[in-house]
C-alpha cells in the first residue's frame, strides 16, 4: 500500500539548531529511495508503506547515533485505495481551485 506522510522528527536535549539533525533524516529518506517535500516544520514523504514507516524507524536511530537523547515525532499519514496520488497530484488540485 502507497501512503503520504507528514512527519515531525524534534530531537531533544540538543539544543535550539536542529538543521543537522534533519538533513541526516533527509539523506536517510533519499537513500531508501522515497520522494520528498521539505517544508518549515516537517517533510512530506511518499512512498510504498513498509518503506516509509522503516526509514521513519531509520530516521530515529540515525539522530540517536549522532547524540540525541531523545526524539519526539509527529506522523500523519494518509492512504487511498479508489485512485492512485501523488504528493504533487494533491497540491496542484488545490492550486488550480485557486485561480
Amino acid at each position: 500500500m502507497r501512503v503520504i506522510a507528514d512527519v515531525c522528527i524534534v530531537p531533544i536535549g540538543v539544543g535550539v539548531s536542529l538543521s543537522d539533525y534533519i538533513a541526516a533524516c533527509q539523506q536517510v529518506f533519499a537513500e531508501a529511495g522515497l520522494e520528498t517535500h521539505l517544508h518549515a516544520y516537517g517533510t512530506n514523504v511518499e512512498g510504498d508503506w513498509d518503506a516509509v514507516m522503516d526509514a521513519i524507524r531509520a530516521c530515529h536511530e540515525r539522530v540517536h547515533a549522532m547524540g540525541a537523547p531523545r526524539i519526539t515525532t509527529t506522523i500523519k499519514l494518509g492512504t487511498r485505495t479508489d485512485r492512485e496520488q501523488s504528493m504533487d497530484d494533491k497540491v496542484r488540485s488545490v492550486e488550480a481551485k485557486r485561480r
